[in-house]
C-alpha cells in the first residue's frame, strides 16, 4: 500500500507549517488536504425551551468542546439567561477552560480542568464535588455522555441539555474522493456524513485512519477495515500513528 495523498476529515490547522502534519509532509513527501465532513449548528430557542430544563437550578456546568461553549452561551443570550457568579465550570481540557473567556469574565468565575486531557482525569476532579448539581450541554440525539459511568458510579445528580445538532456537509460537490489514497476520521459523525453523501461507497480503495475508540468502532460497524489508529501504546496521537505507518508505505522518504 503506497500512499501519496491523504484527506483528513477536519478543518485545516490555524498554522499548518507549525503543525505535525507539516513535518510529515516534509519527511515523507505526502500531501495533506483538510475538509470538515460535518458542522455543528446551534438549535433554535424553541427547541431549547421544549426540553424544559431549568439551567439556573444547576450549580455547575461541564464543557467538553469550544463549539459546545459557543452554542450554549448563544442560546443563553437568546433566551436572556445570565449565569450567576456562583456557577462553577468544569472543562475537559485547559484550552477549553481558557476559551470560556470569550463568554464570561474568567477571573470572576470558578473554573476547573484536569492537568491531563482525559475523561478519567476530569472525573477525578469531579469526585471532589459530588454534591453539585451538574448540567452537561451536548448534541441532539447524544445517547451516552462521556462521563456517564462516573455519574452512575457516584450517583451524582446531573441533567444533559441539547444545545447543538450535527449536520453533514455536502461532500458530493466539494470533495473528489478519487484523488486520495487515505481517509482519516476524527469522529463517528464523519463516518455518518460520508455514508449520507455516498450511500453505495465501498472503502476498499482507501487506507482508513481513525482517532478515538468511538471512531474506530463506527468504522468497524460499517464493516470497513481500520489500517491506522490512535491512541495506542505506540502512538498517542494520530500524527504519531501516521508517522509509523508512513515509514513503510510511502513512495519517497527524506
Amino acid at each position: 500500500m503506497k500512499i501519496k495523498n491523504i484527506l483528513l476529515s477536519q478543518n485545516l490547522p490555524e498554522d499548518f507549517e507549525k503543525s505535525p502534519y507539516a513535518n510529515l509532509k516534509k519527511k515523507y513527501g505526502v500531501n495533506f488536504d483538510f475538509y470538515k465532513f460535518f458542522r455543528l449548528e446551534t438549535i433554535s430557542s424553541l427547541e431549547f425551551r421544549k426540553q424544559k430544563i431549568n439551567v439556573l437550578e444547576h450549580t455547575a456546568i461541564i464543557f467538553s468542546s469550544k463549539n459546545t461553549i459557543d452554542a450554549f452561551f448563544s442560546l443563553m443570550k437568546e433566551v436572556r439567561l445570565e449565569m450567576p457568579e456562583t456557577m462553577k465550570y468544569y472543562c475537559s481540557t485547559d484550552s477549553i477552560a481558557f476559551y470560556l473567556q470569550k463568554h464570561i469574565q474568567y477571573r470572576k468565575r470558578k473554573i476547573f480542568y484536569p492537568k491531563i486531557n482525559t475523561s478519567a482525569a476530569l472525573a477525578e476532579i469531579l469526585t471532589k464535588n459530588k454534591q453539585l448539581d451538574y448540567l452537561v450541554p451536548c448534541g441532539t440525539g447524544e445517547k451516552s455522555l462521556q462521563l456517564a459511568d462516573f455519574f452512575a458510579k457516584y450517583k451524582v445528580k446531573y441533567s444533559k441539555i441539547e444545545v447543538f445538532q450535527i449536520v453533514s456537509n455536502d461532500l458530493k460537490n466539494d470533495v473528489d474522493l478519487s484523488k486520495y489514497d487515505m481517509l482519516v476520521f476524527f469522529s463517528p459523525f464523519g463516518i455518518r456524513a460520508l455514508k449520507e453523501n455516498f450511500p453505495d461507497l465501498q472503502p476498499d480503495q482507501w487506507i482508513i485512519g481513525a482517532l478515538g475508540t468511538k471512531t474506530v468502532d463506527a468504522i468497524k460497524k460499517e464493516g470497513w477495515p481500520v489500517h491506522v489508529m490512535a491512541p495506542t501504546k505506540e502512538a498517542l496521537s494520530i500524527t504519531a500513528a501516521l508517522d509509523i505507518f508512513c515509514k513503510g508505505h510511502v513512495s519517497r522518504r527524506r
